[in-house]
């Protein structure tokens, strides 16, 4: 592969860890974080200290908290929150900058408009700049160690999402391409609102059977959204949905799921989401995927009740009383496979 310069933008545990891979794959990686002082510590002691203190981050990796340099590069890895993806883009900086690509590692939609993370890109950067998601089950101090993980990117243009895929393919890391950008970016926003459900089944010890009950009918959802938007329902079943859905319901580094398990021991929403000490995408996240349920006229019931309990409607047992009470009726809808 010929020389390629990335920035990295998101100095917290999962765009540390990308930026680490990267390094290590021998791309040159800078690393920005808005922080100057965090910044500069990782630069003299190569540890993120708050995020991911004991694992040594690669010598060649850069540091820096100036915007203005990180735009500079052709490349662009954005890994904010989701929250935040906006804001970044819209930085003086940034917008005065001309990337000859960018692609973002960020799960979630824009607050309040619900829009796609690519569709807020695309508004944003010059036209024609290449995009792309890079998504998959990775929990970040796996990735940051260095263990075996897969991974897919997803563009319209399938040279970006060879080429992002190629900087981050490596021995512990696989990386796959794709094409479906709505398919891809559901999955990653939605399996973190599923991850809270079956939190909640087993903070009220509800048993194995009930977890991977949850877990499917979780897909089930996840696969009629999909269709309704224009999806692919192999999007789904792949690594942006499947492989992400069973790692964030079932462990628990996922903050999502660690929010469920809080909820349904009886802990409160507050409190529960002060301990996590992180970002909990599903509290902004639940609310946008029922937006579109409710615009295309789809039954989610697993979802619904979470956002429910995340509104503080209902108590979890509340919830639960309510998906057990839904009638009979077949496991997939008619048109869900044509």
């Amino acid at each position: 592969m010929a020389e390629v310069s990335i920035s990295v933008f998101g100095a917290g545990s999962w765009g540390t860890a990308l930026a680490a891979v990267l390094a290590r794959h021998g791309i040159d990686t800078l690393l920005w974080g808005r922080d100057a002082a965090a910044i500069g510590a990782m630069q003299s002691s190569r540890h993120n200290a708050r995020y991911l203190g004991d694992i040594e981050l690669p010598e060649s990796l850069r540091y820096t908290a100036s915007l203005a340099e990180a735009a500079a590069r052709p490349l662009w890895l954005i890994v904010t929150p989701s929250h935040a993806f906006r804001e970044l883009l819209e930085e003086p900086a940034m917008r005065a900058a001309r990337p000859d690509g960018v692609a973002w590692a960020t799960k979630g939609f824009e607050p309040g408009s619900g829009r796609f993370l690519h569709e807020v890109a695309a508004s944003l950067l010059s036209v024609g700049t290449p995009l792309a998601v890079v998504t998959g089950p990775s929990f970040a101090r796996e990735v940051a160690l260095g263990l075996p993980t897969a991974v897919t990117v997803h563009s319209d243009q399938a040279d970006f999402a060879d080429q992002i895929a190629q900087c981050l393919h490596g021995p512990a890391f696989r990386a796959y391409t794709g094409n479906d950008m709505i398919g891809a970016e559901l999955g990653g926003a939605m399996k973190n609102v599923l991850a809270v459900a079956t939190g909640v089944a087993d903070g009220m010890q509800l048993g194995l059977n009930a977890r991977a009950g949850m877990i499917t009918r979780g897909l089930n959802e996840m696969l009629r959204v999909c269709v309704a938007i224009g999806g692919k329902p192999e999007t789904i079943m792949g690594l942006a949905g499947v492989g992400d859905l069973v790692l964030t319901c079932t462990g628990d580094l996922s903050r999502n799921r660690r929010l469920g398990l809080a909820l349904g021991r009886g802990i409160g929403l507050a409190q529960a989401v002060r301990e996590i000490g992180q970002v909990v995408e599903s509290v902004q996240t639940v609310n946008e995927v029922m937006r579109i349920a409710r615009r295309h006229r789809i039954e989610l019931p697993i979802t619904e009740q979470v956002q429910r309990v995340l509104a503080e409607e209902i108590t979890p047992h509340e919830g639960l009383k309510c998906l057990l009470a839904r009638e009979q009726k077949p496991e997939y809808p008619d048109y869900l496979f044509r």
